[in-house]
C-alpha cells in the first residue's frame, strides 16, 4: 500500500508540481540532492551554491504550488565547505520547512529534520548528537538537547522514504487541494433524490478524517453520481442502472469504478456508449471488479489522462 501511495506521489509531483512542465523526481534520493543547495561539481570552490535559474530544484516546486518561499530561506544559498558546519545548515532549512507547512496546516509531528537528510548528513547528525564529536562542536553551541533517534542505514533509507513521501502529501494537502471550489458542486435543487440522502457537511470542524476540500469533493462525487447513473446505465446488459449510494470516503465507496465512471461521463459522454456501458454495475466477483478496472484505465487513456495508471 505505501509503495503504491509512494508512486502515485511521484507521479503527480512529476507531472504538475513543477513551473515549466514535467520534471522527473524520485523519493527521496532527488529531494535530498535538491534541497541541499549544493553542487558537487564544484566542490573545489570556496562557497557550494546551488543556481535555480538553472536547476529545478525542490524549493523552486513549493515556490510554484505556494506561490511565496519559505521565509529566511533565499532563492540562492552559499553553503559552509565544512562538512559538519553545512549539515546544520542544512538541518536549520529542514526545520524551518517543516515549521512553514505545520503553519499551512500540514500535519508532520512524526517528521524530524535529520529524517530529511542524506545518508552521509544523518551520518554527522548523529556522531554530533551522540557525543562522538563533542570536541569539534562544543564552542558552536549546536548540540541538540532533545533525544536522538539513531539507525542503521537500512532503517534510515526507509524513514527517509517515509518522511518526504508525506511532506509531499502534506503539501498537496495545503497547497492544491484548498484551490477545490464549492462552485464546483451541482445545484441540490437540481437533484430531488438527493434530498432523501444523508449529506456531508463542509464545515472545517465537523470531521477529523477528512479536511473541508476533501469533504467538498465527496460532496461532489455524490451529486454527480446521483446526476448521471441512470443516464451512463439506462441500456446497461449488465445489471441495469446500478442504485442510489452514499459515497463518504475514497477508497471502499471508489473500488467498483462506478463512481469514478459516473464523474467522467458527465465531462465525456462520447466514452458511454464505447466504454462505461460495459461495466458492470452491481459487480460480486473479482472478474468483474477487474473488468470495470479495465473499462475505466482505457477510458483515462483514451482522454489521454491515464497518469501512468495501471490495473
Amino acid at each position: 500500500f505505501f509503495q503504491k501511495t509512494l508512486n502515485a506521489v511521484k507521479s503527480w509531483f512529476t507531472l504538475f508540481g513543477w513551473p515549466k512542465g514535467q520534471n522527473p523526481i524520485s523519493i527521496p534520493y532527488s529531494l535530498r540532492s535538491d534541497v541541499c543547495i549544493v553542487q558537487l561539481t564544484v566542490a573545489q570552490e570556496r562557497n557550494f551554491k546551488r543556481r535555480v535559474d538553472k536547476d529545478k530544484g525542490f524549493y523552486e516546486m513549493l515556490l510554484h504550488l505556494n506561490g511565496q518561499s519559505i521565509p529566511g530561506i533565499a532563492a540562492s544559498q552559499s553553503l559552509s565547505p565544512d562538512p559538519v558546519e553545512r549539515m546544520f545548515q542544512i538541518h536549520w532549512q529542514h526545520s524551518e520547512l517543516l515549521s512553514f507547512l505545520k503553519r499551512k496546516g500540514a500535519c508532520l509531528p512524526h517528521v524530524m529534520p535529520e529524517f530529511l537528510l542524506t545518508p552521509e548528513d544523518y551520518e554527522l547528525w548523529t556522531e554530533v548528537n551522540t557525543g562522538l564529536r563533542v570536541g569539534s562542536m562544543r564552542s558552536s553551541g549546536k548540540l541538540s538537547s532533545r533525544r536522538i533517534f539513531v539507525l542503521e542505514n537500512k532503517a534510515f533509507e526507509a524513514m527517509s522514504k517515509r518522511a518526504w513521501t508525506d511532506v509531499l502529501l502534506q503539501m498537496y494537502k495545503v497547497f492544491v487541494l484548498p484551490r477545490v471550489s464549492r462552485r464546483m458542486i451541482p445545484d441540490p435543487s437540481s437533484l430531488e433524490s438527493l434530498q432523501n440522502m444523508p449529506g456531508i457537511k463542509s464545515e472545517p470542524l465537523s470531521s477529523n478524517v477528512y479536511s473541508q476540500y476533501e469533504r467538498t469533493i465527496l460532496i461532489w462525487l455524490n451529486k454527480n453520481y446521483e446526476k448521471n447513473r441512470k443516464i451512463v446505465w439506462k441500456d446497461s446488459q449488465r445489471g441495469g442502472i446500478p442504485p442510489m449510494r452514499w459515497i463518504v470516503n475514497f477508497d471502499q465507496d471508489l473500488l467498483d469504478g462506478l463512481v469514478l465512471a459516473a464523474q467522467m461521463a458527465g465531462y465525456c459522454p462520447y466514452l458511454i456508449p464505447t466504454h462505461f456501458i460495459k461495466m458492470y454495475t452491481n459487480p460480486r466477483t473479482h472478474e468483474e471488479f477487474l473488468n470495470n478496472a479495465l473499462i475505466l484505465v482505457k477510458a483515462l487513456h483514451t482522454i489521454n489522462m491515464d497518469l501512468d495508471i495501471k490495473v
